[in-house]
Order: C-alpha cells, then structure tokens, then sequence
C-alpha cells in the first residue's frame, strides 16, 4: 500500500478540529494540528511540509488568508484549502489570488472533503494529466500541464463565487472552453450557457441582440423580441471578443453588472435579470484603455476575476493528446477510420509553434484526415525558407529545388507581403481600430479578422508586428 499524505489541519475551534481530525484518520491520514495561524506559520518554518494545509479562514490573531500568505512565502509550493463557515465572496477571491487550491464551506459532508483532497493531491486521476473533461458534444477541456491544472483549480474555485470572470489570451487558445467549464462546475451548470460574439454582430445590431426590443423600436421591428440576456436569465452569458463592444454600448452593459437590469429597445419598462457574466479577450489591454476602445469602469467590473489562458506553444505537453481526440472526433464526425499519428508526425507538431494555437491544430487534423496525406501534412508544419514570418498554408515544391517552389511560390509569398504591410499600415493609421480598418481597405470586417489571424498580425507599442511564432 502507497503512504497516506501527510496533512496539517488549522482551526481555532476545538470541535471542529477534532471532527475533521477524525474524518481524516479514517481514511489512515497523517495528521497534524495547529489551533492558530501563527502556530501553523511556525511549524512550516521550522520545517514540516505537509502534502496538504486545510486552513481556517477566520481565527482569532492573523486570520486564514494572512496565514496563507506567510506560509506561501515560505513554501511556494504548498497546497492549501480555505475552511470558512461563510462564503464571502472578496476574501475567496483574494485566497485564490493568494494560491489557495480550494474553499470549503462549513459544514461539509465527508464526501466532500473526499474530493477536494482527491483533486488536490492527484490520488483521482480522473481530473489530472492525460485525461480529457468532456463539456459537451463540440467542446472539451485538457489539464495534461501545470498550467492548464492551474487553471483548472482556479476554474472550480471561482465557479461556485457568483462574480464575472475575465477570460485572456491569443486567439484560438481555448477562452470559450474555459468559460464552458466555469459553467458546468457552477450552481448554474443545469441553466441555459449562451455566447455572444461581440465582434460578429455590427454595432447597431449587438444592442438589440443583447437585450432585445419591442414592436415599433426601429423599421423592421414588426414584433416584440427578447435579448439574449432575458433569454438566460439564471444562467450564464459568455460576451466574447469583448473588446470589440461598442464605447457607448459598452456603458448600457456595465448597467447590467451593476443592477442586473435592463430596458428592450423602444420599451421604458425595466426587465431584471439573474445573469452570470463571463467575458473573453484577445486584445491588449492597457492599449485598450488608453485608446478608449474599452471602458475603465467596465473592465474593473468584469475584472473580479481573470484566468488568463497560455497559448499552446506553452503546453506543449498536450499535443500528443490533443492530436487523438481530435482526430477521434474528426474521424466519428465525417464517418472516416481514424489515421495513424506517427511518431514523426507528433514530433513534428510538437516542433511547431502554433500561431492560431488550438483552432489551427483542430483544423490541421481535419485536413490531415481528408487528405490523408502524412507526408504532406509534416511538411505543412516545416517553417518557411523565404523569410517570411507568417505561416500561410503550404504547397509542395514537387522535387523543384529548394527555392521554395518556384515562380508561383515566389509571386504568392510577394502578394502575402505586401498584403499584409498593406492591412498593418491600416491598423496603426487607425490606431488598431478593426472596423475603421476594414472600412479604410474596403473589406469586411470579418475578412480583416480572418487577415490578421492568417498573417499573424499583433499588437506592439502602437505598431503592427508578426505574432512570436508565425
């Protein structure tokens, strides 16, 4: 038999230490006790390390959360779990900014305390590396590197706190997965999940798709319509690409947040909602603000909570995992047997650097799959010898040399440069405003979007600049 771990339980109260103790040795737990947070400090500076801290979070003298940081700073990596007999939304907030791993409200159910020690110290697997979380039919979540593990507490943590969760990250990197997962582990998990794309609605159109209208409100509107607010009230709303809200639509929203109620357009009455709010970003914040392109106070109020997403070029240990569900996926989706994933192919997806990250791994599967083409399918994933930064596509150079394929290759690489110094120059000249760069390159919105991902167009210091590992 494997050793139990060893865990330091801290509580003021004389009972509940007692109760916990004995729920703990049951299970052939090594415990140990501290009945104040100073006492708990002391003994892991003189050197215990326990497995585990189940930590009190009001006791007299320093409390749970000045418990935690001292002990933080003297075992980084010490996993902790807050006790509290209320759920005080700020102080669980600031435990998991301090590096709580969980929080418990008392009382609990032994079940409970069950499976935040199998969550914590990995004795369920379940949740832990190699494994995959199915969110539903389309989505799934992978915890296979400290990151995403990370991530994943924090998700749970902050799931059952009724306050908006920013999500940040690159493009593709998975912040409506994580927003999915929020929703399934909180109270709302049986209550209606809606995303709304605030990039992919026109401005005129977002409000009334938001929050709905009446009869009458502008020519058209032949009947009264509810807004996707109404529509999940007790559940939970995703604002994705919120960056790309309107300024002044922007103002009506933090309304919402602020009172949790709304008027239809055309309507003076007042509806009021129960929405959980999660917002997701990929763009640069700060520049954001001081471009007036998102409002301060909105972001301060979205920003209770932020669970910034890595790209996958920084958890590269998920590939070999993603590559099979994917394909899995791919293969029960277009009535295909699955293809082999040959040693040479994943070492060559674990070489590459994924610049549209999981979106553009879920799309080289697809093609890999329909093509089945192995080799093709490597050379795809081979950098460019012309210079050029960004991945476009690929073509064989059909034994031709080494010149990159030719005249044809030559006029693409030279018509894909000059694309995208064209698009970069619209950015700076309207100061990164998309739609005012769509408009001044006479294309679509979406076309400027697509563009910019195909290019791997980026942010920098009010310049466009190719995104690290195009």
């Amino acid at each position: 038999m494997t050793q139990k771990a060893n865990i330091l339980l801290v509580d003021d109260e004389p009972g509940m230490l007692r109760y916990i103790r004995t729920l703990l040795e049951v299970d052939d737990y090594k415990v140990e006790t501290a009945s104040t947070g100073e006492e708990a400090v002391e003994r892991v500076r003189k050197g215990l390390r326990p497995d585990l801290i189940l930590l009190d979070l009001v006791m007299p003298g320093i409390d749970g959360l000045q418990t935690l940081e001292q002990i933080r700073q003297i075992q980084t990596a010490a996993k902790v779990v807050m006790l509290s007999c209320v759920t005080d939304t700020r102080k669980v907030v600031q435990a998991i900014r301090l590096g709580a791993h969980d929080y418990i409200t008392k009382p609990f159910q032994k079940a409970e305390l069950d499976a935040v020690i199998d969550q914590c110290l990995g004795t369920n697997p379940q949740n832990y590396p190699g494994e995959v979380e199915e969110l539903n039919d389309d989505t799934f979540f992978v915890a296979a590197s400290p990151a995403m593990r990370k991530l994943r507490s924090q998700a749970a943590l902050v799931a059952n706190v009724d306050i908006p969760v920013l999500m940040l990250g690159e493009s593709g990197t998975g912040k409506e997965v994580m927003a999915r997962l929020i929703h399934k582990l909180s109270p709302r998990a049986h209550r209606t999940f809606l995303k709304v794309n605030c990039a992919a609605v026109p401005g005129d159109l977002l409000e009334s798709e938001l929050f709905g209208y009446e009869p009458g409100a502008f020519t058209g509107a032949t009947h009264a319509k509810p807004g996707k607010f109404e529509l999940c009230n007790k559940g939970t709303i995703l604002l994705d690409e919120i960056g790309e809200m309107p300024y002044g639509l922007q103002a009506k929203l933090l309304h919402v947040l602020q009172d949790q109620q709304f008027s239809r357009l055309g309507s003076r009455s007042v509806i009021k909602v129960d929405v959980r709010i999660l917002a997701a970003t990929n763009i640069n914040i700060p520049q954001a603000l001081a471009g007036k392109r998102l409002r301060e106070d909105l972001y301060y109020r979205l920003n209770a909570f932020t669970l910034n997403v890595p790209p996958l070029r920084e958890r590269k240990e998920e590939i070999p995992i993603l590559l099979k569900h994917f394909m899995a996926r791919m293969a029960e989706r277009y009535a295909r047997p699955p293809l082999p994933l040959s040693a040479e192919l994943v070492q060559a997806c674990l070489d590459y650097a994924w610049p549209g990250n999981l979106r553009e791994l879920s799309n080289f599967i697809k093609r890999y799959l329909v093509l089945a083409d192995e080799k093709a399918a490597i050379s795809e994933l081979h950098p460019r010898s012309d210079g050029a930064g960004a991945h476009i596509g690929s073509e064989s150079d059909n034994g031709e040399g080494t010149s990159g394929g030719g005249l044809k290759s030559l006029a693409r690489n030279a018509k894909d440069e000059a694309e995208a110094e064209a698009i970069g120059k619209a950015l700076d000249a309207t100061n990164w405003n998309r739609k005012q760069a769509a408009a001044l390159l006479k294309i679509s919105y979406k076309a400027l979007l697509y563009k910019i991902r195909q290019y791997g167009l980026a942010e920098a210091n009010g310049h466009h600049k190719l995104s690290a590992g195009a």
